[in-house]
């Protein structure tokens, strides 16, 4: 006695293919079908989000933008990883600077960098950008991009947070790697521009975010193309091209990228002319501050802080109608560690 239908071959070998794609699909992107943004609260925040993409994909809606204009950038340092107690990269500089002193001890009792090499954190802030510019201009210069390359790359294996006693690739944002993978999947194209240095970036920003070299922007030291026999060689030199950061930041945008962004994510006020060049124009625009809130799973900084400062970007939020993401808030976790 027959107790059911006898399945077309067909529909076997749909309900086969759709098995196949479910359990070999990666995981991000089977849970995005239920919730492209797991790692954020429920709330304002993740709402005006997801009702931002929803509007602009809307075919034939009135706030529709075409793929071609769906930019989306994002500043790095205190956006998408962590900065405190200082820059990830002149945490690379201050390793570079130490295998240089061992080289020539008489750097050690040099300024900037006797005070760099002391650790003290008010030693750090007191050098200003200048003493800055000058420690990554001896411990990123005089190499090739290759061989800088491979120096950023050994150091962000091997390299280890002083607080957390991780990677530092460890410390990105897990909120903010499922945004970039939801506007990537619906067809927003997504940049890095940030103050850090762009070939200091490169190297490891599409393992870690899935944005490619090229959709990198940052500061940028001068570099030079020199034929070593049959080996062409860029070479980079000790002086500055471009910096990336405040009011160079829509200048980058507008020089490397060429289309007005219509998203753009910061955390400080590095990023307030970037996100005024994004929203202050005619259509749907985003703008989103990450405010860091959370003492005891990041830090807790804002006006006051010598690094990531969020003071006259915070004050002009408001009225601009940028979404002022608190972390401790509206993030259930903030690295990707956290997750059981």
């Amino acid at each position: 006695m027959k107790t059911g239908v006898r399945p077309s071959r067909r529909s076997v070998l749909a309900s086969a293919l759709l098995a196949f794609a479910v359990f070999s699909a990666p995981a991000g992107l089977v849970a995005q079908t239920a919730d492209p943004l797991p790692s954020w609260n429920a709330g304002p925040a993740k709402q005006s989000i997801r009702a931002f993409v929803e509007r602009v994909t809307q075919q034939g809606g009135a706030d529709f933008v075409p793929v071609a204009e769906r930019i989306a950038v994002f500043d790095n340092d205190g956006t998408l990883w962590s900065e405190q107690p200082v820059y990830f990269q002149f945490m690379f500089a201050l390793d570079r600077l130490k295998d240089l002193v061992k080289a020539n001890p008489a750097l050690a009792g040099q300024e900037p960098y006797k005070s760099a090499l002391s650790g003290d954190p008010k030693a750090l802030a007191a050098l200003g950008e200048k003493g800055l510019l000058q420690i990554v201009a001896l411990t990123h210069a005089g190499l090739t991009v290759s061989d800088f390359r491979a120096l950023v790359l050994d150091w962000i294996k091997t390299a280890r947070h002083p607080r957390f006693d991780r990677p530092y690739t460890e410390l990105v944002f897990q909120p903010m790697l499922e945004l970039l993978a939801y506007l990537r999947a619906n067809g927003f194209k997504t940049f890095i521009v940030s103050g850090g240095g762009v070939e200091f970036m490169r190297p490891w920003a599409e393992g870690v975010y899935g944005i490619p070299p090229e959709q990198v922007v940052g500061s940028s030291g001068k570099t030079e193309f020199v034929l070593d026999g049959d080996t062409p060689v860029m070479r980079k030199l000790p002086e500055v091209e471009f910096i990336d950061d405040g009011p160079g930041k829509p200048v980058g945008i507008n020089r490397f990228i060429g289309r007005r962004p219509v998203f753009a994510a910061g955390n400080s006020d590095g990023d307030q002319q970037m996100l005024q060049w994004t929203t202050l124009n005619a259509g749907p625009r985003f703008g989103l501050i990450v405010h860091h809130t959370d003492a005891v799973r990041e830090w807790a900084y804002d006006r006051t802080s010598h690094i990531g400062k969020l003071d006259k970007a915070l004050d002009e939020a408001p009225a601009r109608g940028w979404l002022v993401v608190d972390m401790k808030t509206d993030w259930n976790i903030i690295y990707p560690f956290e997750k059981k």
